[in-house]
């Protein structure tokens, strides 16, 4: 029982006295970089699965919400299990999972392969998150946004060259090329195998140091609740909205603007891309000016630009879904470590069950709006949703934590 406390508070003590160990969060930045490059090749696909195994949306859907439950549901016991225990080589075995699933998407020869494939890959991704997530900020020197953003970065960079990846190798060669990316998962492998090395002296050096207490909440339960409730709703909108995108706009554009398949995931990539800058940017933003200004303008902020884009040309598409991508995105890092500032001591428990809410709605987004592209149309699918930024306006009643701890 003393080792599992004294592991519970490891990662969570105050390390604000330390310098970034800037090596480390590079390294963990280009695994998820990586990971999402992987994950993001089985949406970048859906247009030749949609045609080799005569998918409807609603399948497409299916699948998506394959992958994002899987992970949604193991990431949050996952999490709670590693602030008691935790793994520093379980990185690597989360990885194994995701190359397992990366093989079989490649050999699938029937539509119950290819949702098995999405549950591997899910898999892999519910072990990778909660525990990348606290080496992270481990590794902050006290700067938690940063480097949750620097984290989440690589994520958004891997998930916006996973369709441009897609587009020059798996279009041109079919669905066996996507095998060759095994190449990608296995250099994550010995990565991570690197930072597990040093998460576990880490980990073995915060043990040997004098235990100090563990702050409780500046909020009664009840505000904490409530306050998690308004993230999670705040989430809802942003996913959904992201997962009409990440799922649907090269069909948004084939439709609308008689695109390519390879010219619309380029449109694809230059999203993500914009995902990826906005990312990179709030986590810092909120170490300065505060992660609750954050969230109220990423969300909010992006209303005016949601309710255009369906009404846009093809140019003004671009750029729209430019500034959606970049406002949108600084939300989640500010969200993420605000909710570990409302709940010290549960990195890996908050990190779990963000995570991992997040995939759930993007998973149950993806299904539903397939569902709702097959009863009326994409470019409704676009029209309903460029309202749900204004969910945005329950930031408004989040409490004001005035200085970030660990």
């Amino acid at each position: 029982m003393t080792n599992q406390t004294s592991a519970m508070s490891v990662a969570s003590r105050p390390i604000s006295a330390e310098r970034v160990a800037v090596p480390i969060l590079v390294a963990i930045s280009i695994s998820h970089l990586l990971n999402d490059l992987i994950q993001s090749l089985l949406p970048a696909i859906y247009p030749i699965l949609k045609s080799n195994f005569h998918l409807d949306f609603g399948q497409i859907g299916l699948l998506t919400l394959t992958f994002q439950c899987t992970a949604s549901l193991l990431q949050p016991m996952i999490g709670t299990f590693t602030d008691r225990r935790p793994q520093p080589f379980s990185l690597v075995v989360g990885m194994g999972f995701t190359l397992i699933g990366l093989l079989t998407l490649s050999q699938a020869g029937s539509y119950p392969v290819l949702l098995l494939a999405a549950a591997l890959i899910g898999m892999g991704s519910s072990v990778f998150h909660p525990e990348s997530s606290r080496v992270a900020r481990l590794a902050s020197g006290g700067q938690h946004g940063l480097a949750q953003s620097v984290f989440q970065v690589g994520g958004n960079a891997g998930s916006a060259l996973g369709p441009l990846l897609a587009a020059f190798i798996v279009v041109p060669f079919g669905q066996p090329s996507i095998a060759w990316f095994s190449a990608v998962a296995l250099l994550a492998m010995l990565i991570l195998f690197v930072v597990g090395r040093w998460y576990q002296a880490k980990l073995a050096d915060l043990r040997a140091k004098p235990r100090m207490s563990e702050a409780g909440s500046l909020f009664s339960k009840r505000r904490v609740v409530v306050s998690i409730g308004i993230l999670m709703l705040l989430i809802f909108s942003k996913d959904f909205y992201v997962a009409s995108f990440t799922n649907y706009f090269t069909f948004y554009l084939i439709s609308k603007f008689q695109l390519s398949v390879q010219d619309a995931q380029i449109h694809l990539f230059i999203f993500l891309g914009a995902l990826a800058v906005g990312t990179l940017l709030g986590g810092p933003i909120g170490d300065r000016i505060g992660r609750r200004y954050v969230i109220w303008l990423s969300i909010l902020g992006v209303l005016p630009f949601t309710l255009a884009l369906p009404f846009a040309d093809l140019f003004w598409t671009t750029v729209l879904s430019v500034i959606v991508g970049v406002v949108l995105a600084s939300a989640f890092s500010s969200i993420l470590v605000y909710a570990i500032e409302l709940v010290p001591g549960r990195v890996g428990m908050i990190a779990g069950f963000f995570f991992g809410f997040s995939f759930g709605m993007a998973g149950l987004g993806a299904a539903a709006l397939g569902h709702l592209a097959d009863i009326t149309s994409i470019a409704t699918v676009y029209t309903i949703c460029s309202f749900l930024p204004a969910i945005g306006l329950l930031a408004y009643f989040l409490p004001k934590i005035e200085k970030p701890r660990a």
